[in-house]
């Protein structure tokens, strides 16, 4: 299949990996909650990161974040840093209601997309992922060129792309059900605060192995 072997195994693979809850999966839930429009423009802007990671893996430079130590170091540290920032916003919000209950504008959304493209952009396991996944399903004897590393990106994307929008109907029902509940509203804005805090400080502990 144009220089790609088992691609059942790929197909499994990808749905174990997009069902782990990560960085995106809380990004994508928390703003999903300021409304499906929201929770849309996430997916959108995650789903745009992964496209780029795609594309950087089929061109191979990811595999600079994969040797260059210092490279990986800054790309880590900067990753690490953004999601501590958006927890710690989070965090200390002084808004009474959940975050995502806000109304949305045009200027937010644009935000939102910002954002969920930079969660997933500057995460280098995310990049690492792909340059080490990838070319275990290339065929040795590949000679399509890219062509393989896009149809396999690309396939990840779309299934990543399908789960999204599924979280964004859940996400957007329970909020709808605990908007008007104060109390859980505030106690599911620390909740994604410290999350976004573990998933940073976490990252600043992997290494580009």
């Amino acid at each position: 299949m144009v220089g790609i072997q088992h691609f059942e195994v790929f197909f499994l693979a990808c749905i174990i990996l997009i069902l782990t809850p990560g960085t995106d999966t809380i990004y994508i839930l928390s703003r999903s909650a300021w409304g499906k429009k929201s929770g849309v423009y996430s997916v959108l802007g995650t789903s745009s990161g992964i496209i780029t990671h795609t594309i950087l893996a089929a061109l191979g430079l990811s595999v600079i974040l994969a040797k260059s130590a210092m490279a990986f170091m800054i790309v880590k540290v900067i990753g690490a840093v953004y999601l501590v920032y958006l927890g710690i916003t989070t965090l200390i919000s002084k808004d009474k209601k959940l975050m995502c209950v806000e109304k949305s504008n045009a200027h937010s959304l644009k935000e939102t997309f910002l954002h969920g493209f930079l969660n997933n952009l500057l995460n280098p396991k995310v990049a690492l992922f792909f340059i080490s996944f990838l070319p275990q399903f290339i065929d040795s004897t590949n000679a399509y060129g890219i062509f393989p590393f896009i149809i396999l990106g690309m396939t990840f994307y779309m299934m990543s792309l399908i789960w999204s929008f599924v979280l964004v109907l859940i996400s957007a029902w329970v909020t709808e059900y605990l908007k008007k509940d104060i109390t859980s509203s505030k106690m599911i804005n620390k909740f994604c605060g410290i999350l976004y805090i573990g998933f940073g400080l976490k990252l600043l502990t992997a290494d580009n192995k």
